[in-house]
């Protein structure tokens, strides 16, 4: 499977090197562990998520749709409060 990955993003792996950018691909399980783990990198600024567009609760479905169009460049998140 990871060779199969690594095919993949082949391409966005050669882009990363010539910006001088480090990528990886990581396989994650549901864990409370890891999920704090990535919290803690997230708040100390070692990953830093490309966030695309912030959508209100109530235009939820229209965010769907965004993320279904394929037109996403990053997250695209649903501001609850």
């Amino acid at each position: 499977m990871k060779q199969i990955i690594r095919a993949l993003s082949f391409s966005t792996r050669k882009a990363a090197t010539r910006m001088n950018i480090d990528y990886a691909f990581l396989f994650m399980k549901a864990s409370g562990n890891q999920l704090r783990q990535i919290t803690a990198l997230v708040e100390s600024g070692a990953i830093l998520p490309v966030v695309d567009k912030i959508f209100p609760f109530d235009q939820t479905n229209e965010a769907l749709a965004y993320v279904e169009s394929g037109r996403a460049k990053g997250k695209v998140v649903i501001k609850v409060r």
